[in-house]
Formats: C-alpha cells, sequence, structure tokens
C-alpha cells in the first residue's frame, strides 16, 4: 500500500468513525425515546429498558454504517477539493481510477464490520429481543401492579387497584370479566395477593363480593366471599410467534433442512433470499463509499460548493435502494431468484463505472 493509499484510507476511517457516532446517536435516542415510553410505561423497570435499547443497538449499526461510508467518502472528497489535494494528485498522473482505489478498500473495511453484523450481531441480538419482548408482555405482575390505574391486561378485562402495601398485599381491588358475550362478572376485594409461578399466576382476594350479571335472563346475581381464587395466568395468551428468518444465525440457515423450515413456518425463497441477502448488503457499502467519492468528479470547481454532484450521489443510492426493494418483492416470491439480492451491487458497481467515464472523457476535452 502506497502512502497516498494509507494517507486517504486513515482520512477516510477517521471521519467515518466521527459520522458513526453522530449517527448512532441521533437514530439511537430517536428510537429510545418511544422504547421508552413503551416499556416504562407499561410498568416494566429502567433495567428492562436498558436491556432492550442494547439489544437494538446491533441493528442499528447495521442502517448507519452504509450511511456514514458515504458520508465520510463524500467529506473527504470534498475536502480534498477544497485543498486542492485532488488537483495535485491528478497531477502526478493519478487517474480517477487509482484515486478510489484507497475508498474500494475503505468500503471493504466497513464491508467487513457489515458481515459480522449481518451473520453473527444482528440475528442473535433480534433473536434475543423478540424472546424478550414475548416475556414482557406475559409479565402479568407488570401489568397489574400498578396503583390508582384502570388497566386493560387483554381484551373485555379491566383491573384497578386502589393502593399496593409495603408487604406487596393489594388494596381495594376491582376486576370486571367480561369475556363471556352472555355473562359478565365484576369481582370487588378488600385485599388480594398475586401469587406467582413458574407457568402460573393467581389472584387471591379477601373479603369481597363477586357480581354477575346474565344478559339473557335480565338477572344480577351477588355472592359474598371470605376467599376467592381467579386465574390471571388463563389471561396471558401462549406464545404462538412466528421465527422470523432474520433472527436465525447463518449457522442455523444453513443447516435448515424442509422439514425443519416448514415447522418454522419459513419458505425455502425466505431462506435463500435472506443469505443471499446478508452477503449482498455488506458489499453496497462498497458501493456507497464508492458512489460518494466518485460524485465529486462529475463537476468542476464551483464557488456555490459541490451540492449537485452530492445531490447527485443521493439520488444514485436512492435509486439503488428501490431497485433493492423491487427486486427483493420478486425474489421473495421465487426461490430461483435469490440471485437478485445482488442486483444493487451490480447497478452500483455499473453506475460508479460511467461515473469514471464520464469524468475522464470530461478531462480529456479539457
Amino acid at each position: 500500500m502506497s502512502r497516498i493509499d494509507r494517507y486517504l484510507l486513515g482520512q477516510l476511517l477517521s471521519v467515518f468513525a466521527f459520522f458513526t457516532l453522530v449517527l448512532v446517536a441521533v437514530y439511537w435516542v430517536n428510537r429510545a425515546a418511544r422504547l421508552f415510553d413503551a416499556v416504562v410505561g407499561g410498568g416494566q423497570s429502567f433495567w428492562v429498558f436498558l436491556e432492550l435499547s442494547a439489544l437494538t443497538l446491533p441493528n442499528v449499526f447495521r442502517v448507519v454504517l452504509p450511511l456514514s461510508a458515504f458520508a465520510a467518502a463524500v467529506y473527504v472528497a470534498i475536502r480534498m477539493t477544497r485543498d486542492n489535494e485532488l488537483v495535485v494528485l491528478q497531477g502526478t498522473g493519478l487517474s480517477f481510477a487509482r484515486l478510489l482505489r484507497p475508498v474500494a478498500l475503505f468500503g471493504l473495511v466497513v464491508a467487513l464490520m457489515l458481515g459480522v453484523l449481518m451473520h453473527v450481531l444482528s440475528p442473535m441480538s433480534r433473536a434475543q429481543l423478540a424472546e424478550r419482548q414475548v416475556a414482557i408482555a406475559g409479565n402479568i405482575s407488570a401489568r397489574l401492579l400498578r396503583a390508582g390505574e384502570f388497566l386493560q391486561p387483554t381484551d373485555r378485562i379491566v383491573v384497578f387497584i386502589r393502593e399496593i402495601a409495603e408487604d406487596g398485599t393489594l388494596l381495594d381491588v376491582f376486576l370486571s370479566d367480561g369475556r363471556d358475550p352472555a355473562r359478565t362478572v365484576e369481582y370487588n376485594a378488600s385485599q388480594a395477593l398475586l401469587v406467582t409461578g413458574a407457568d402460573s399466576a393467581v389472584l387471591v382476594m379477601l373479603d369481597g363480593v363477586a357480581l354477575a350479571y346474565t344478559k339473557a335472563e335480565d338477572r344480577l346475581t351477588t355472592i359474598s366471599f371470605d376467599e376467592l381464587t381467579y386465574d390471571i395466568g388463563a389471561l396471558i395468551a401462549p406464545d404462538t410467534r412466528r421465527v422470523d428468518v432474520v433472527e436465525l444465525p447463518t449457522s442455523a440457515l444453513l443447516a435448515v433442512d424442509d422439514r425443519t423450515r416448514a415447522a418454522m413456518g419459513l419458505t425455502l425463497a425466505e431462506v435463500r433470499f435472506e443469505l443471499a441477502s446478508r452477503v449482498a448488503q455488506p458489499l453496497l457499502a462498497v458501493i456507497t463509499a464508492l458512489v460518494g467519492f466518485a460524485a465529486l468528479f462529475l463537476g468542476q470547481f464551483s464557488r456555490l460548493g459541490a451540492w449537485r454532484q452530492v445531490l447527485a450521489g443521493i439520488i444514485v443510492l436512492a435509486l439503488i435502494q428501490l431497485l433493492a426493494n423491487a427486486s427483493a418483492g420478486v425474489a421473495l416470491r421465487s426461490a430461483d431468484a435469490a440471485f437478485l439480492a445482488f442486483a444493487p451491487v451490480v447497478a452500483g458497481l455499473a453506475v460508479v463505472a460511467a461515473m469514471l467515464y464520464w469524468a475522464a472523457r470530461r478531462k480529456g476535452r479539457a
């Protein structure tokens, strides 16, 4: 590696690290604010919020790294153009294609990071996040143990607890069960205890009254009780969550057979396209870096800045993303079309080649 390559690579990596930190912070804070309202507002602790936030970070990096690569390439190209460094390098005989060599190497470094995320970290974090969300949704204690609020842990069930004593006793409990369309039962108890086990949760109500209203007979039945148990665990729906293909590590996707795939509810097209995407998407980081740097070759120096070239690069990346979305829709319908995951990469390389050809032709006419 020549000194010029090391210089450009060092500039790109340092700026890339800065943009990554900024974009990750902005993106994560935006998601964390919504996650905080959903988790803490749902009765969970702050530590649960931190755990879920940490599990979202690999996916945040997966989204941000290509954007940071593009921003770093554009920033370095603009700075070198403004400082006349590119003019000096071209004056020494370096072609446009030669100047892109360290940029391609930089893109490969980013692609390696994305490869680790796509094949290992992101599937692992998504699987753990899905499991934790299911566990939180089934945590009946967190959904019930909030005083002074009318809570609806599931459809047609309303719970109100006036106060929770320091020893965990629930004071002045109201529970309305309207799951049966023909009959509504309301329970009022002066005290109650929530007894939870590994697979069960029972609400033990003490010194209360039950009111049962039958619509067909238009009759209200009142029953006083000293102690009554109510199966809260029955309100928790069993986990029937479908395994998402993005939650499986690459080793598991390669080893899955037809029987296992059918049991997971996955199609062969989904598995093949996911495997192809985990190779193709990291390569798009190389494309974004090359497009960002090569876009600055398209125009001449202007006192108004290089906004036209930057806008052209953004439009190119937007078109490549539209192509990626369209090819994904086709590939997910046919197992033999998984190769379409590489269509955006091929299109990006063609665009970069066209940029180089245009820049070299314009320079030859000058």
